[in-house]
């Protein structure tokens, strides 16, 4: 129990009464009076709120929450006694999360439950911990709070952000891919297997046709033709303290799990297969997973991968990979590639690419683009160009180094980041480089 600003506001008046009293001895009597029953009323007050009955609280989580994305908590307050009851209503959310709505105040009525719904976003992926809810109820004079905890511990998932992956079924359902920036480029016929034979449309090209199907019918008849399918594409996360760098509201390690959901969808949708290999510190594997039971299955993979303070080995998780997979397949490595990586990263690619088709994705920080575009009208901006140019330049001659042997690199900022590996994954598709 603990007074209200109101009852710390009638003790203060009855102590400026009494130094007035000292004053004026006919005020004495009276000043005591008042304050006995002050005190009289503060007392049966406080037995009163001690008395109430204990409030019953359910608290109702989904089922899981997208990290960054808002999520509905769902509080049932129950009074099962005879007064309203006026509460305030903390709950004890993970660490890190935003609750605008918190704590929340109300009056719950007499024999009545109430209903609350507070939005909840959570930044931390895997799994979070609710604790104990905290909930604090005036008096019926308002004089006094009651403090008492409920519920026990409660544990959540966390998944990386997946509206973009929805975002894009939604989409293609709709044959709109390019209001998310995937672009659909012509395919080169060698990309693609034969698929059917229908009638001809207009704006089919002569070499579609198939003329002996056409002779038979005495009717144009036309090939048809579909991407190239059951092709394996292996992600090489590199889960290393460089990918720790916060960029936006997220470290670039989220942007990337967040690129290959996306990439996934894509991948899984065209038939082909997806697994996953993590080094730098987190050393996991998914096996290869094709259809449409995949993406739950990479969501419960994912959600709870970490990045560490471990320098990431390249070389130990190239010869790693080429354990595990013997198929050859699409071998896209994230990372944030640093100017002192080349004399091991160059050599294990390219014992990689001996093997597989390898793409390199680094993820670029927005914060040296900014850099080398801001004005520079000081010593100390200067300073931070050079530093920024020439990181920028140890960059590019790497990513120039592994271009002329051959290996295929994507360069861009976090944000950028999955629909450009989206698109890439695509054209590499379309040119049947599989």
């Amino acid at each position: 129990m603990t007074p209200t600003n109101r009852l710390l506001a009638v003790a203060i008046a009855w102590t400026l009464a009494g130094i007035l009293a000292a004053g004026w001895p006919l005020w004495m009597m009276p000043w005591i009076v008042l304050g006995a029953v002050a005190g009289g009323v503060g007392l049966i007050d406080a037995v009163l709120a001690l008395g109430c009955q204990r409030m019953d609280i359910e608290r109702r989580l989904p089922g899981r929450f997208a990290q960054g994305e808002i999520g509905e908590v769902r509080l049932i307050l129950k009074n099962g006694g005879g007064r309203a009851a006026a509460v305030d209503v903390f709950d004890g959310i993970p660490q890190g999360a935003e609750a605008p709505t918190l704590p929340w105040s109300g009056v719950v009525p007499a024999r009545r439950e109430l209903r609350v719904f507070l939005p909840l976003r959570l930044w931390q992926r895997g799994e979070q911990v609710f604790g104990q809810l905290q909930l604090r109820r005036r008096s019926p004079c308002g004089l006094w709070l009651r403090l008492t905890r409920h519920l026990g511990e409660e544990t959540v998932r966390v998944y990386p952000n997946y509206e973009p992956v929805v975002r894009y079924a939604l989409l293609a359902m709709q044959h709109r891919d390019s209001p998310l920036g995937i672009v659909r480029r012509a395919r080169a016929g060698t990309s693609r297997d034969f698929h059917q034979l229908r009638d001809y449309r207009d704006g089919d090209p002569l070499a579609q046709i198939d003329w002996k199907a056409t002779s038979r019918r005495q009717l144009l008849i036309s090939r048809e033709f579909q991407e190239q399918r059951n092709q394996s594409v292996v992600f090489l996360l590199d889960t290393g303290r460089r990918m720790r760098a916060i960029d936006g509201e997220l470290a670039q390690f989220d942007h990337a799990l967040n690129a290959i959901l996306l990439v996934s969808h894509v991948a899984l949708k065209q038939g082909d297969q997806v697994s996953v290999k993590s080094f730098g510190g987190t050393e996991r594997w998914l096996p290869p997973v094709k259809g449409a039971h995949a993406m739950p299955v990479l969501l419960n993979h994912l959600y709870d991968y970490q990045t560490t303070a471990a320098p990431s080995d390249f070389a130990g998780a190239v010869e790693q990979l080429m354990a595990r997979q013997r198929r050859r397949s699409l071998v896209v490595v994230l990372t944030n590639l640093r100017g002192e990586d080349g004399k091991e990263l160059v050599p294990a690619l390219q014992v990689l690419q001996s093997k597989h088709l390898v793409l390199l994705a680094s993820l670029r920080e927005s914060t040296v683009g900014e850099a080398l575009t801001r004005p520079v009208d000081s010593l100390g901006g200067a300073l931070k160009f050079l530093a920024a140019e020439r990181y920028a330049g140890e960059r590019r001659e790497i990513l120039a180094g592994l271009g002329a042997r051959g290996i295929l690199t994507l360069d861009t900022t976090a944000q950028e980041l999955a629909v450009a590996l989206a698109n890439r994954y695509l054209d590499i598709k379309a040119a049947g480089r599989l």
